[in-house]
């Protein structure tokens, strides 16, 4: 290599150089709930194996985007079809990536919605949603697992499918960890719920149970010798009664909520977030079970 042909590829390089500084790489999204929250992911650099093991989870995997590989059942035949009365039937149909609920009355096609989201873990079962102006609605068929088939969705009619029940934010409540609203109105005397689509933080995840994490993470990961858990909840720091009703916030059956789910933080009294049940005796103190002391 002569003199000359050195000079340019020094200026070349230099010139890389000085561009590739000018560069900066793109700002990682924000999480939809706001910037004190770290996302699920960011546990992992301190906690892999329980990360590791969190991703196996049923509380991870209580909803995630409808795809060929989460959503369970056959799409081939016979096994893809539930069959009502008057010739109509409900076919689950698989087109290149996409997946289908299509309904048919004596083999004419009378509606057809995809699989966008899958509810639930599928340890038991699984239901599914499809996105439509701006609005969740739930799909006819679910899925049992304990009969390995097809079923109508719970509470559905069992003459026809229904395509039209929509689904609202205290289903969300209690199988993601946030949902970014583009609307919230009355419409006479009932709720009016707009969605922007797929602004979902898919199932429960670490801050749910643990609250915000953000600043736990910056701490930590500025001071790794600080072996005292700061900035978070940790479920041994909670009473008896807030563990109970840490996990109460979804699995005490279903309740008229005060407030939104996505509001509750450990340590919260259960209480504050429903409404008493008049069907359900009150609850009995810790004198009326022990007795006088």
């Amino acid at each position: 290599m002569n003199k000359r042909q050195r000079y340019v590829s020094g200026f070349l390089l230099c010139c890389i150089s000085i561009l590739s500084q000018c560069i900066t790489k793109a700002p990682e999204k924000e999480d939809l709930r706001g910037k004190q929250f770290a996302g699920a992911a960011a546990c992992a650099g301190c906690h892999q194996n329980i990360y590791n093991a969190f991703l196996r989870s049923a509380h991870h995997n209580t909803s995630r985007p409808a795809s060929k590989a989460t959503v369970l059942g056959s799409f081939a035949s016979p096994d893809n079809v539930f069959t009502y009365s008057h010739g109509q039937k409900v076919q689950l149909e698989a087109h290149d990536s996409l997946l289908f609920q299509a309904a048919y009355t004596n083999d004419t096609l009378t509606t057809k919605r995809p699989f966008d989201i899958a509810i639930g873990s599928g340890r038991k079962a699984q239901t599914y949603l499809y996105w439509k102006d701006d609005k969740y609605y739930q799909l006819p068929l679910s899925y049992f697992v304990p009969s390995a088939s097809w079923a109508n969705s719970p509470g559905f009619p069992a003459t026809h499918p229904r395509f039209d029940r929509i689904i609202p934010s205290t289903c969300f409540g209690c199988h993601s960890s946030g949902v970014v609203f583009k609307e919230v109105k009355m419409e006479g005397l009932q709720l009016s719920e707009s969605f922007e689509k797929n602004e979902i933080v898919f199932g429960i995840d670490c801050e749910r149970c643990h609250g915000a994490a953000a600043a736990h993470v910056e701490f930590q990961s500025a001071h790794p010798e600080e072996k005292q858990a700061k900035y978070i909840t940790t479920i041994s720091s909670l009473k008896n009664q807030q563990r109970l009703d840490l996990c109460g916030l979804c699995h005490s059956g279903l309740k008229t909520p005060q407030k939104p789910a996505f509001s509750y933080r450990p340590g919260d009294p259960l209480s504050d977030y429903f409404f008493p049940d008049p069907g359900r005796p009150a609850k009995a103190t810790e004198m009326d079970v022990h007795g006088t002391q």
